[in-house]
């Protein structure tokens, strides 16, 4: 690839990594400020309580799907992804000054709620602009490998997240991280994000967009999605399963190992560093094999061994007790995951005609994130208090058997033109040829 498609991965990737590190350190901090909003009580509650609140941002990004989605094909990639990084700043801003109970009771709850209500906005439209442009800033024998990037970014985030609670976690007393040292991430997610606009508003736009001359006033519009419901409905289905093992492996961990296997916070909190890392570094090769292969390959292979090693994992990472043991079944359960994480975005893309093609991604994808991937860690955290925590490994597996057959039934997408795709042609991507 030349330069400058480089440089429009990268700026679409640098802000997409500051989306989802704001989104990330909510999950990752909330040992530490839990207790902060709602009264002292069992922690497992407090937990569940801003679990509920982190959830609650999933059920705003169907409508930031469906407003930044219609924006991204109506207006341009550029405008969208400019728009879901300011929403994502302000959401910043709004937790870091965010009243404790004791200063204003249940008020900062309720700052707490706009905020993500905000962050749920921003996230719904960034997957779908973010993986429309890298799908089609790029040459299309290596859309698999520049929509990997997709999921470099979204784990850099996380990253950057968790580097930064380890330098807090030795640099600042436990007492201070509870008092105030949790406002700190969201200080810098909020620069993070005044940078990343800056660069966005000079980017440049798909040229598969600016040549696409269909749909006319329709594009973008629910009417126009309405006649690919069929590949609507394939979002869903082949997402459940994808999403419900990410959030299980990257966002909740944490608190697992801490919560559950008995680590910690500070050694769980370095098994997810180091194990996000090489998840990082596979997710380019995958989505380049991608290219040689096809997508459904790594598809299938990513439902059959969620399918089948989720309950053993999660029941040998229960009782891990240690560092080293953790990171290898962490490793294990991500390099399962990355069959879906470095090829999702450009599978989705590749479904839809450009007039409706960032709508299309983001609509389905976040109703699907909402059902299922906001709600895996509040679902996990149910079946602890209820005192069957194994109950959720089988919930994921279950999720994971499901887009399994999705996966089998579906066709390959990797040759797709973009330029070319059209109702009749999307309608047999259902059927495996």
């Amino acid at each position: 690839m030349g330069r400058e498609h480089w440089k429009r991965i990268w700026i679409g990737s640098a802000g997409n990594m500051v989306e989802w590190y704001d989104w990330f350190v909510y999950a990752s901090f909330a040992t530490y400020f839990a207790g902060a909003f709602f009264p002292d009580g069992n922690p497992t509650a407090q937990l569940m309580n801003t679990a509920g609140i982190f959830a609650v941002g999933f059920f705003m990004r169907p409508v930031g799907g469906w407003l930044l989605g219609r924006v991204g094909d109506r207006r341009g990639r550029k405008a969208a992804l400019t728009l879901t990084v300011t929403l994502m700043s302000a959401s910043a801003v709004l937790i870091a000054i965010a009243p404790t109970y004791a200063v204003a009771g249940y008020g900062g709850v309720l700052v707490l709620l706009v905020a993500r209500l905000l962050q749920g906005l921003s996230v719904g439209g960034e997957y779908a602009a973010s993986a429309t442009y890298l799908t089609e800033a790029t040459d299309p024998k290596r859309r698999g490998f520049a929509s990997s990037f997709q999921y470099v970014s979204m784990t850099a985030g996380q990253i950057v997240g968790l580097g930064l609670q380890i330098v807090l976690q030795r640099t600042l007393s436990d007492d201070a991280l509870h008092s105030y040292g949790w406002r700190i991430p969201f200080v810098v997610g909020a620069l993070g994000a005044a940078v990343v606009f800056y660069l966005r508003r000079n980017m440049l736009e798909t040229e598969v967009y600016e040549a696409d001359e269909t749909g006319g006033e329709e594009r973008g519009t629910l009417r126009a999605l309405w006649r690919h419901k069929r590949e609507a409905f394939l979002v869903i289905a082949l997402t459940m399963g994808g999403t419900v093992a990410y959030y299980t492996y990257t966002t909740y961990l944490t608190k697992y190992l801490s919560n559950s296997a008995g680590l910690s916070k500070e050694t769980a909190t370095l098994v997810s560093f180091t194990a996000l890392i090489v998840f990082a570094c596979l997710q380019p090769l995958a989505g380049r094999l991608s290219d040689r292969i096809g997508r459904r390959p790594l598809l299938i292979t990513f439902a059959v061994g969620s399918t089948f090693l989720t309950v053993p994992i999660m029941t040998m990472l229960k009782n891990a007790g240690s560092f080293w043991p953790a990171l290898g079944l962490s490793l294990l359960a991500l390099v399962v995951v990355t069959g879906y994480t470095s090829i999702n975005a450009c599978v989705k893309a590749e479904l839809f005609p450009t007039g409706v093609r960032a709508l299309g991604v983001a609509l389905p994808y976040a109703i699907a994130n909402a059902l299922f991937g906001g709600t895996a860690e509040y679902v996990a955290l149910w079946f602890k208090d209820a005192g069957a925590e194994s109950g959720f490994y089988w919930y994921v597996a279950g999720c994971a058997a499901v887009s399994l057959v999705v996966y089998l039934t579906m066709r390959e997408t990797r040759d797709l033109d973009l330029t070319r795709i059209t109702a009749s042609e999307t309608s047999t991507l259902t059927t495996a040829s």
